[in-house]
């Protein structure tokens, strides 16, 4: 480009930089927010916290907690985007309801295997017990490669009540 200034008599050029072509703004632009309000909106699944011996336990007995984890697979139409969804189960955070929490890896196992247990300490009437469980969640957009969303999302699970009593052992037999 090339200018003459009158008043100061100068001419002098000098080279215009490139102008790069504006992208195509006319679509919509997909964000991993957009990705993990939609699976929010969904809803992961929350699970019900499984407890043996039953909806009565005993003080100082172990008392087994564990879950049942569905798959999760979806497939959602986003901002003119098709998504497929698939959540996995990372972390598992048991509540007990007398104001101790644990938190594994692992869902647990029903009765022998005693993987996820807890010995509560009162007696209780009502003790609100439950599992939170994190999800990873992969996605990808319109058949493309997985990707792995940058944050885990939680489900908390619903409450289950547990009587908690006290026993004491009687002789019946000398």
């Amino acid at each position: 480009m090339c200018k003459v200034d009158p008043d100061a008599g100068t001419y002098g050029c000098r080279t215009a930089p490139r102008q790069t072509p504006p992208a195509d703004t006319d679509g919509p632009e997909l964000t991993e927010g957009d990705i993990a309000r939609a699976v929010q909106r969904i809803g992961l699944p929350s699970l019900q916290v499984r407890i043996q011996p039953g909806d009565e336990t005993l003080v100082n007995i172990p008392t087994i907690f564990y879950t049942e984890p569905r798959p999760f697979a979806r497939s959602v139409d986003l901002l003119g985007f098709g998504i497929d969804l698939q959540a996995q189960p990372i972390r598992y955070r048991w509540v007990h309801g007398d104001g101790t929490v644990r938190s594994t890896s692992r869902p647990g196992r029903p009765y022998p295997a005693m993987e996820v247990t807890h010995r509560y300490r009162q007696p209780a009437h009502g003790v609100g017990a439950r599992v939170d469980v994190t999800y990873r969640v992969r996605y990808r957009v319109d058949g493309g490669g997985w990707q792995t969303l940058g944050q885990t999302l939680l489900a908390a699970g619903p409450v289950a009540q547990l009587d908690v009593k006290e026993a004491a052992p009687v002789l019946t037999r000398p």
